[in-house]
């Protein structure tokens, strides 16, 4: 298929292009490769892809509409990925007009340019921030999800709303997609697993929030990417059972799916950073730190229903994904 993925200069977008086009897809890459983090990092993830000749790389902001526009006109294509985004929770409370700009303005040229141009399927990266204030674990799809704790979570929230509106009106299947905690090799160097590791090697002390008492439903970014296709692969369909005398949030009238991917295993974060310690053979320093702002104790996610639809199921263990993580870190900086 001919498929646009968005963010392929991103941890999760490059590594679903090259598994994509090894399975022989056609993908056109939209990234405006920005400074958010270390643009050399995306610059070597996009040279991964681009070793393939069907890739073509386009860059540019997802908020610049006519260039969207333009990308849609002249590619036309079958199925779209969309997972570019302004990330990070803690980020929003620093930049929130980034976030309305990259993921509410951005999202709403990507739902455009499927309307106009007859895309099959729309793949959407939504986030288990969504779930905010709630308690009822695990996350269920079928929660409602109304008390996001942070800018970041409300506009993924708000990708949500407005993916659902899509489908209502012009019939375009969407579906949306609830990472959690995504980690393991080319990761973001704003994600905890990456600044602990490069701390710890340094002798540096690490911040560790909530006292490490937090739990986090820690996946691979594997898991993740395999989720994120078979998903691709099965088009959206309206839920015949549903009514709106009782609503169900992650079904639909419409051609509307959500979906959560997670590893179904909450870890402890000291326990996280105890793996790592024993991976990289090194104790780390730690400033024992309370929960910030816009941050939630614990993420757990409910995938019954991701399994039941296509089959699949996360299953790499923390430890592999880790262990995996600091090899590749090791070779790539050579640290």
């Amino acid at each position: 298929m001919k498929i646009l993925v968005t963010g392929t200069a991103g941890f999760i977008g490059s590594t679903l292009a090259i598994k994509l086009l090894e399975r022989g897809d056609e993908v056109i890459g939209l990234d405006n490769v920005n400074d958010y983090y270390d643009v050399n990092l995306k610059e070597a993830r996009l040279e991964r892809v681009k070793a393939f000749d069907r890739f073509t790389e386009i860059r540019a902001s997802l908020e610049d509409r006519t260039t969207v526009e333009h990308v849609f006109k002249e590619h036309q294509p079958e199925r779209v990925v969309h997972l570019a985004a302004q990330a990070g929770v803690r980020y929003s409370l620093e930049n929130p007009h980034a976030y309305i700009d990259a993921n509410i303005v951005g999202t709403l040229n990507i739902l455009e340019g499927c309307r106009h141009n007859r895309v099959e399927n729309l793949v959407y990266a939504s986030s288990s921030s969504v779930y905010g204030a709630n308690t009822n674990m695990p996350f269920s799809i079928h929660n409602n999800v109304d008390h996001p704790l942070s800018l970041y979570a409300a506009t993924k929230k708000s990708n949500e709303l407005m993916a659902h509106t899509y489908s209502h009106l012009y019939q375009i299947p969407t579906t949306g997609l609830r990472f959690f905690t995504v980690y393991g090799p080319w990761g973001r160097p704003d994600m905890s697993l990456f600044l602990f590791t490069k701390s710890i090697l340094e002798g540096k002390p690490i911040d560790v929030f909530n006292y490490g008492n937090h739990k986090r439903d820690f996946t691979y970014i594997d898991d993740i990417v395999e989720g994120v296709i078979r998903t691709l692969d099965k088009i959206a369909t309206p839920n015949d059972n549903w009514t709106g005398d009782n609503p169900d949030p992650g079904t639909s009238a419409a051609p509307y799916r959500l979906y959560n991917i997670g590893s179904n295993n909450p870890v402890e974060l000291n326990y996280f950073i105890e793996t790592l310690e024993s991976c990289l053979d090194k104790k780390a320093e730690k400033n024992m730190l309370p929960l910030q702002p816009g941050d939630v104790p614990a993420t757990y996610a409910d995938v019954d229903d991701l399994e039941k639809d296509v089959g699949y199921r996360p299953s790499t263990s923390v430890e592999t994904g880790i262990k995996n993580f600091v090899e590749w870190y090791r070779g790539f900086y050579n640290a």
